[in-house]
C-alpha cells in the first residue's frame, strides 16, 4: 500500500496559494490544509489569554500548553483549541497583525511541523503555506511555488478590501531566521499575475499528472 501522497504549494500573500489549493484538492479528491490558518489559531489563542506576543518565550510557552486537536471536516483539517474552531475569530485584523510575531518563534515553528506533518493520517494532502515544500514536507514529489508581480498582488488583497504592506511582508517571511520563505529544491515556479486561478490550477494539475504513475 502506497503512503499518502503530499502535494505542497508554497508561496507570496496573495499569489493565490489558498484558491489554488482548494481547487486541486477537490480535482484530486486530496484532503485541504491550511497551514496559515493554524499560525492564526495560535495568535488569536495568545490574544484571548492576553499572552504577549513579542514574548517569545510566553509564546512558545502558550504554544507547549494549549489544548489542541486535529480534524477533518468535508476534505479540509481543522485545528480546534479545547474542541473549538475559531474559524471567523482567525481572519480579524487584530489577529492577522498577530501572526508574524507568533510565527517567527522557533519553537512554534517546530510545533506547526510536528502538528501539520501528523495531517497525514488524513490520507493525500494538498498543503499551502510558506514552508512545506522546503521545511514540512521536503521529501515529497509535487512541490508547487506560486508568485505574482507586488502590483497584482497588492490588488487582489484590496479587491478582498484588506491594505497590507506585501513586500514589508514577504521582507519579513524570507528573512525569517528559521523556515524562511524561498522556492523550495525542486519547486515548480508559477507566476500566474496574468493567469486565472482555473489556469494556474490547471497548470498544477498537468504537472502532477505528468509525474509517472499518477492517473489523469
Amino acid at each position: 500500500m502506497n503512503p499518502p501522497r503530499v502535494i505542497a504549494i508554497d508561496g507570496t500573500s496573495a499569489s493565490g496559494k489558498s484558491t489554488n489549493a482548494k481547487l486541486v484538492a477537490k480535482a484530486l479528491n486530496y484532503v485541504y490544509v491550511d497551514t496559515g490558518a493554524m499560525y492564526r489559531t495560535l495568535a488569536w489563542h495568545c490574544l484571548k489569554r492576553k499572552v504577549d506576543i513579542h514574548d517569545a518565550k510566553a509564546v512558545a510557552g502558550a504554544c507547549r500548553s494549549w489544548k489542541t486537536s486535529l480534524v477533518c471536516v468535508e476534505g479540509q483539517v481543522r485545528l480546534l483549541v479545547d474542541g473549538y474552531h475559531p474559524a471567523l475569530e482567525i481572519r480579524t485584523d487584530e489577529t492577522s497583525a498577530a501572526v508574524p510575531h507568533v510565527a517567527a518563534v522557533p519553537q512554534v515553528r517546530a510545533w506547526m511541523k510536528k502538528t501539520q506533518r501528523a495531517c497525514i493520517q488524513f490520507g493525500n494532502l494538498v498543503m499551502e503555506g510558506r514552508d512545506i515544500g522546503s521545511n514540512v514536507f521536503p521529501e515529497t514529489d509535487f512541490k508547487f511555488y506560486l508568485d505574482a508581480a507586488l502590483e497584482e498582488r497588492s490588488k487582489r488583497r484590496a479587491a478582498e478590501g484588506i491594505h497590507e504592506n506585501l513586500a514589508a511582508r514577504d521582507q519579513r517571511d524570507s528573512q525569517r531566521a528559521v523556515a524562511p520563505l524561498m522556492i523550495p529544491l525542486g519547486a515548480t515556479v508559477i507566476n500566474n499575475s496574468r493567469l486565472t486561478s482555473a489556469e494556474t490550477s490547471k497548470l498544477i494539475l498537468e504537472s502532477i499528472q505528468a509525474k509517472p504513475g499518477i492517473a489523469p
